[in-house]
Order: C-alpha cells, then sequence, then structure tokens
C-alpha cells in the first residue's frame, strides 16, 4: 500500500502540478524541496517492491510522512487547496504502514539482527 501511495504521488511533483508547487512554495521549497521529496519517495517506493530492501525503504518513507505530516499540522493545515484533507490522508496512511513494515522487517536492520542475535 505505502508503494502504490507514493509511486503514484510521483507524476504531481516531477511534473510541477499546481498543488504541488502550491505546497512547496508555501513551506519555502520550491522547487528543490518538491524535487528532492520526489526523488526521496521514488527510491522509498521501489526499496517497498524488493523484499531485501523493504526495511530501507519503509525507514525511508516513515521519515519522508513524518515531515509530510509536520508541514500539514504546522504550515499547511490539513486540507490543501480544498482537497478536502485528501494529501494529509494519504500521508498519514503511508506513515502508518510504513511504520507497520518497519517493524514487521525490523529483525533485517542490521545492527537490530546483531543486537538480538548475539553469539
Amino acid at each position: 500500500m505505502p508503494a502504490i501511495i507514493l509511486l503514484q504521488t510521483l507524476f504531481f511533483k516531477f511534473s510541477a502540478s499546481e498543488e504541488s508547487v502550491y505546497i512547496f512554495t508555501k513551506v519555502g521549497a520550491e522547487p528543490y524541496g518538491r524535487i528532492a521529496s520526489g526523488v526521496l519517495e521514488l527510491i522509498a517506493g521501489i526499496c517497498l517492491l524488493y523484499r531485501p530492501l523493504v526495511w530501507p525503504g519503509s525507514g525511508l518513507a516513515f521519515g519522508v510522512m513524518s515531515g509530510a505530516i509536520l508541514s500539514h499540522i504546522v504550515i499547511l493545515g490539513i486540507v490543501v487547496m480544498d482537497d478536502g484533507g485528501q494529501l494529509f490522508i494519504y500521508a498519514l496512511i503511508t506513515w502508518i504502514f510504513s511504520a507497520i513494515l518497519l517493524w514487521k522487517y525490523r529483525l533485517d536492520i542490521p545492527i537490530v539482527n546483531s543486537y538480538f542475535h548475539k553469539p
């Protein structure tokens, strides 16, 4: 689920849609923040589709969505350009599922694995 949301929103970021430009202008990060977040979301989405890279993908998605949620709460508001809060809800869904995946695949993280599997 998070990979679908992450990859689906890339079109809007990379095509400089009106809503994406508005959002990143309002947070003071247009165009570099829009492009950088798009690249990070692309990397996270691809990682989430490849089993050995689920843990870094979910960690990256969790971090990026944490920033998006914080931006909505502090700067943008829940509803952006009359979207009914749809972008905020997508960010929350992605954040929650990324946290679940990160927990599920926590033993794939080398430092966590070595801590729990000491000789």
